[in-house]
């Protein structure tokens, strides 16, 4: 079994310490203190759904991990609880690792799963790839994943209407085998220099929340290794608050002519040396409160780095 470089395991020793940061900010968050002043009041109750924008911090408070530890692991029941409704939309992080999978022809043994966020891809990743990596910006959410990694399970609080919540448990699949998994803080605009080259990377809703999307789409040739995959997943949800506009890749106008983000994704994958072997739409869905959803549906693209 290819295991992960000393490198990739060594950044991953932080674990225990990442588990204790996040139980202090667990900790301040349930006594309602806060490290970023009372300014930020509003972004600590405001849902990730929101699009007033925030930035990165929008992603490192309470109540973001709460909705993202729901998003990916919170059971079908609690999360869409009514005989209609998009179901299909819930299975959205084993869809986007199972693309990794089928379309990753030179064996499965190294993934990255780039803007992790709670975990729940990184570990649907671990069923078929013997070792994964997860790397996400938010502190809080890689806290977040070491627990769920370490544990297995945790409780996460959700709104039901206005100030009343309900407490959940949100779980890892029993028959995944979670020791495969290592998570990390980390920049997708400036990743560290020694990270090995992944038979799989993937990027599910990151492009559109990035400072420079253009920056990690550079990386990608030394990121995945000749005949490897580099799977993209986006909404193209362009904000300002996110990404300034000179750096978005598409949703805008130029000459009067609508710029579309696949269009010039596609541009720029292949002259990056990759080739497009699949896409399709694939639908998310995050539960702002218990009768109200943001339902999205992102484009996803399968590339094959040349050999």
């Amino acid at each position: 079994m290819v295991e992960l470089s000393n490198t990739v395991l060594a950044a991953a020793a932080g674990c225990a310490l990442g588990l204790a940061g996040y139980h202090l900010w667990q900790s301040r968050s349930a006594t309602g203190a806060s490290t970023s002043g009372s300014g930020n009041t509003n972004l600590e109750e405001r849902s990730t759904t929101s699009s007033a924008g925030g930035g990165a911090a929008a992603y490192e408070t309470r109540k973001a991990v709460d909705e993202y530890i729901q998003f990916h692991f919170g059971a079908p029941k609690d999360l869409l609880p009514y005989a209609n409704g998009p179901k299909d939309a819930l299975k959205f992080t084993s869809h986007i690792a199972t693309l990794c999978e089928k379309y990753c022809e030179q064996g499965e043994t190294l993934a990255l799963d780039m803007g992790c966020a709670v975990g729940g891809a990184s570990f649907e990743l671990a069923r078929a790839f013997n070792n994964v990596l997860g790397i996400d910006y938010s502190h809080a959410f890689v806290a977040a994943a070491q627990d769920m990694a370490a544990r297995g399970s945790r409780s996460y609080e959700a709104t039901l209407e206005g100030e009343v919540r309900g407490t959940f448990t949100g779980s890892v699949d029993p028959d995944i085998d979670r020791s495969r998994v290592k998570f990390e803080q980390g920049d997708a605009c400036n990743l560290r220099a020694d990270l090995p080259r992944f038979d799989a990377v993937l990027a599910a809703n990151l492009l559109c929340r990035l400072p420079n999307p253009w920056a990690f789409l550079d990386r990608l040739p030394t990121l995945v290794k000749p005949g490897g995959v580099a799977v993209l997943v986006s909404p193209y949800s362009w904000l300002a608050a996110w990404t300034d506009k000179s750096k978005w890749i598409g949703g805008y106008y130029k000459d009067g002519k609508p710029v579309r983000s696949a269009d010039v994704l596609s541009e720029k994958m292949k002259s990056l040396g990759f080739e497009l072997v699949h896409q399709e739409d694939v639908p998310f869905l995050i539960r702002e409160h218990l009768r109200k959803y943001q339902w999205g549906c992102s484009h996803a693209c399968v590339w094959r780095l040349r050999k």
